[in-house]
């Protein structure tokens, strides 16, 4: 049977009951396997699982899936969280296929800043803005279907709305 979960254990509580000062972890459980004893693997398993149990209701714990992951990723792409992948995500987070380089979106809407930059509006709720001087046109009256979003140099981003001229952007929300 293939897990494809983790356990995220959070350690923000400072007055945490004694169960959940232990290290809880799905390693608990999987120690019980190796038990040759049927009652004594079964009395382990029920340990553990209730510890378990009891540390995810404190919110102690909790099981994040590889596509909540893959989505964390997407609804994050812009924003720069440096330690999340490293220290909370060390199985998904450290190698390269699960950073996003570049992100294509639907365009809700496009609109000009009083400074004349672009302010553009996902259909995902992300809202970048034009932070160079390019002259960026695009037509009002056919609207923009699409923006690309390319990781550029020293963590900067380059857009492109349907694919016409790039220009370097920032996620403001």
């Amino acid at each position: 049977m293939k897990i494809s979960s983790i356990v995220i254990a959070t350690g923000f509580c400072l007055t945490a009951p004694a169960w959940a000062q232990e290290n809880v972890s799905t390693e608990s459980i999987y120690a019980c396997a190796s038990i040759e004893t049927d009652a004594e693997r079964l009395a382990c398993y029920d340990a553990a699982v209730t510890q378990f149990r009891a540390a995810e209701e404190a919110g102690e714990v909790a099981t994040i899936s590889k596509s909540e992951i893959a989505e964390l990723n997407r609804e994050s792409f812009g924003f720069s969280l440096p330690s999340l992948p490293k220290n909370i995500l060390p199985k998904f987070g450290s190698s390269d296929e699960s950073d996003i380089d570049v992100l294509t979106e639907p365009v809700k809407s496009v609109s000009r800043t009083r400074l004349d930059k672009l302010r553009v509006t996902l259909e995902n709720g992300q809202i970048w803005e034009q932070i160079d001087t390019k002259q960026v046109y695009y037509s009002k009256k056919r609207g923009v279907e699409s923006a690309e979003i390319n990781r550029a140099a020293l963590g900067s981003f380059k857009m492109k709305l349907d694919g016409g001229r790039a220009f370097r952007a920032k996620r403001i929300r």
